[in-house]
C-alpha cells in the first residue's frame, strides 16, 4: 500500500536526533591515520569554497552543459553509495521512514537542510512522488559566490544525489527537477521527483545521467596514445608480460629484466622468495621467453612427493625395481626433453636424489631406478626455494656442490608487501577471472577494503590475495562492492581483540601501577611457560635473546 504522510510527519522524523543515530554511528573519525569513514566508504571534510573553485575551472574548460553534467553524475554516484549503506540499516521501519535516511544524510553531510512537502512511495506498486524544500544549499551559495545570480537552478550535485539515492532505493529510475533555487533569487530551493517515464521531457533529463560524449573522445585519444606507446617502448619494457605475472613496480621490473637476460641461455636459474610470490609463474615465463618455448614445460613440487619416491618421479623407474613398480615409467626429466623442468622446493630432495640431480647437471645423463642403462636428455633447469639454500648447506641439509650448480643465476622474487604498487593490478586481474568463473559482475572493493589491502603485510603473498578474492567473490552479491568483512573476516576478530586489549590496559593503569613490576611479571611468566628456555621465551615476547638476557640481568632473575 502507498505510504502518504503529511509534511509534519516527515519533519518530525528529520528533527529527531534518535532517528539519525543509526547513521551517525556509521561515521568514524580515524584521526590517527587521517581518515573519515562512513561504513566502508572513505569520506572527506573540505571547504565548500573548494567546490566553487572546481565549478569555475570546469566551466572555463568544458562549458556550462558539460560542467552541469559532471556535477550531476558525481552527485548521482554519491547518492547510490549512501543508499547501499542506509538501505540495510532500517529493516524494521516502513518504506517511507526508511527512505528518509537519504534526506538525513544530506543534512549530516552539511549539504542542505531538507523539508518535506509531500512524499508518496510504494515498492510493490512501483509508485513514487516527492516534493522537497531545500534550505541552506551549499551548492547554491558557492555558485552565487563564483558566478553571481543564475538564470537557472544551480544545485546540480545535490540533484544528482537525490536521483541516485531514490533510484537505488526504489529499484527504478527516479528523476528530480529543481523548480526553485536561491541562486535564481528564490527564497529557497525546491525539487520534485518522480519516475523517468512520467516526465514529458524524459529524453532530455536522462542525458544528464548518461556518460558525456567527451568521454568517448578521450577514450579514443587514449587508445591512440597507447598504440603510440607500444611502438616506442624498448624491448625490455615490452617484454615484461612474458613472465606470466602482473606488475608495474620497480621491484617487479628489476626481476623481469634479470630473467629476460637469463631466458635466452641454458644457464640454471634459482628463484628465491617466500611462499606464494609466484615463482612458478616466473619459471613458466622463462620457458616462454626461451628458444625452448615450443617444447614441454614440466613443473615438479618436490615437497609433495615422498622422499622414497622422489628419485623415481624425477628419473623414472624400471618394472620390478621395487614393490609396487608394476610397469616401466619414464620420469619428469625425460618428459621435459628439449624443454624446461621446474623443481620447486628443491631443498626437499633426498640425499640420493640430490646426488642424481648433480650428475644430471654435470654430465647431462641419468639412470632410471632399477636400471643400469645410462640415458641422456637436453633439459633447461629452473629451481626454486623459499628457504635460504646457503644456510641449508651450512647446516648439512643440502649438498654444497649441487648448490653451486643451481646458484649460477640466482633471482630474488620480492614479496607482495615490497611491491604494493602492483596490488591494484593483481586485484583487477583476479576479480576478472573470478567474475567469469562465478558468472558475476562486481563493483570492485569498498574504500575501506582497498585501504586495508594496501596496508596489510600479506604473509601468504599473491597466493593469499588470490584465495581471499575468490572467497570474497563468492560472498558478495552481484553488482555489489566487496566489503572488508567479506575479504578479511578475521579482521573483525582482530578489532574485537584490540578493543579487549585496550580495555585491559585501562584496567591496569590504576593509581598503584608500576611499569617496572609489570615488566618483571611478564618476563617471569614467559620464562615459566617456556621452562626457562631463554630462546623460546624471547620468541614468545617478540624480542631478541640478547635483549631478554639483558632484561633478566636487570631484574636479577636467574
Amino acid at each position: 500500500m502507498s505510504q502518504i504522510k503529511d509534511a509534519k510527519f516527515y519533519t518530525r522524523i528529520l528533527e529527531k536526533n534518535n532517528d539519525i543515530q543509526d547513521l551517525l554511528d556509521k561515521i568514524q573519525f580515524d584521526v590517527q591515520h587521517g581518515k573519515i569513514w562512513f561504513e566502508e566508504n572513505r569520506m572527506l571534510l573540505m571547504h565548500t569554497s573548494i567546490m566553487g573553485y572546481l565549478r569555475k575551472d570546469l566551466y572555463d574548460m568544458l562549458g556550462w552543459e558539460r560542467t552541469k553534467r559532471f556535477f550531476i553524475r558525481c552527485g548521482y554516484q554519491a547518492g547510490v553509495r549512501d543508499a547501499k549503506v542506509t538501505s540495510k540499516l532500517r529493516p524494521n521501519l516502513n518504506e517511507a521512514e526508511a527512505f528518509m535516511a537519504g534526506p538525513q544524510m544530506h543534512g549530516i553531510r552539511g549539504m542542505v537542510q531538507v523539508e518535506v512537502n509531500q512524499l508518496l512511495l510504494s515498492h510493490d506498486e512501483h509508485k513514487f512522488y516527492a516534493d522537497f524544500n531545500w534550505h541552506n544549499s551549499f551548492e547554491a551559495e558557492v555558485h552565487v559566490n563564483e558566478f553571481g545570480t543564475s538564470d537557472e537552478p544551480a544545485c546540480w550535485m545535490l540533484l544528482g544525489y537525490a536521483c541516485g539515492y531514490s533510484s537505488f532505493v526504489m529499484g527504478q529510475t527516479i528523476i528530480y527537477q529543481e523548480t526553485h533555487c536561491i541562486a535564481q533569487g528564490d527564497p529557497c530551493c525546491r525539487i520534485v521527483g518522480k519516475p523517468l517515464e512520467e516526465w514529458e521531457n524524459a529524453d532530455e533529463l536522462i542525458q544528464f545521467m548518461s556518460p558525456d560524449p567527451v568521454s568517448d573522445e578521450l577514450i579514443a585519444l587514449q587508445s591512440e596514445l597507447n598504440e603510440l606507446k607500444k611502438n616506442i617502448y624498448t624491448d625490455i619494457e615490452a617484454d615484461y608480460t612474458m613472465f606470466n605475472s602482473i606488475g608495474e613496480s620497480n621491484a617487479y621490473r628489476k626481476v623481469c629484466e634479470l630473467l629476460k637476460k637469463a631466458a635466452g641461455s641454458k644457464v640454471a636459474v634459482l628463484l628465491q622468495g617466500e611462499t606464494g610470490v609466484g615463482k612458478e609463474a616466473f619459471a613458466r615465463g622463462i620457458h616462454e621467453a626461451s628458444l625452448r618455448k615450443e617444447q614441454p614445460f614440466v613443473a615438479v613440487n618436490c615437497a609433495c612427493i615422498p622422499p622414497d619416491l622422489i628419485e623415481s618421479e624425477l628419473f623414472g623407474v624400471e618394472k620390478g625395481a621395487f614393490t609396487g613398480a608394476t610397469q616401466t615409467r619414464i620420469g619428469k626429466f625425460e618428459r621435459a626433453h628439449r624443454g624446461t623442468i621446474f623443481l620447486d622446493e628443491v631443498i626437499e630432495l633426498s640425499p640420493r636424489a640430490q646426488a642424481a640431480l648433480l650428475r644430471m647437471l654435470q654430465e647431462g645423463e641419468f639412470e632410471r631406478v632399477g636400471d643400469n642403462q645410462t640415458r641422456k636428455v637436453d633439459v633447461r633447469i629452473v629451481t626454486a626455494c623459499n628457504e635460504d639454500l646457503e644456510q641449508a648447506v651450512k647446516d648439512g641439509r643440502f649438498r654444497a656442490d649441487l648448490y653451486y650448480r643451481l646458484n649460477i643465476f640466482p633471482v630474488k622474487i620480492p614479496p607482495l608487501r615490497k611491491r604494493r604498487e602492483d596490488i591494484p593490478l593483481l586485484i583487477q586481474h583476479f576479480l576478472s577471472c573470478f567474475e567469469t568463473m562465478y558468472d558475476k559482475k562486481l563493483k570492485g572493493l569498498s574504500d575501506k577494503a582497498k585501504n586495508f589491502v594496501m596496508t596489510y603485510e600479506w604473509p601468504g603473498n599473491i597466493r593469499e590475495l588470490e584465495n581471499l578474492l575468490e572467497r570474497a567473490t563468492l560472498l558478495t552479491d552481484h553488482q555489489q562492492e566487496i566489503k572488508l568483512e567479506s575479504l578479511f573476516p578475521q579482521h573483525l576478530d582482530l578489532e574485537k581483540k584490540d578493543d579487549s586489549f585496550k580495555s585491559n590496559i585501562d584496567d591496569l593503569l590504576t593509581e598503584n601501577f608500576s611499569l617496572e613490576q609489570f615488566e618483571k611479571d611478564i618476563i617471569c611468566g614467559a620464562m615459566n611457560k617456556c621452562s626457562h628456555n631463554v630462546s623460546e621465551a624471547a620468541r614468545m615476547l617478540g624480542i631478541s635473546r640478547a635483549t631478554l638476557d639483558y632484561r633478566l640481568k636487570k631484574i636479577e632473575l636467574p
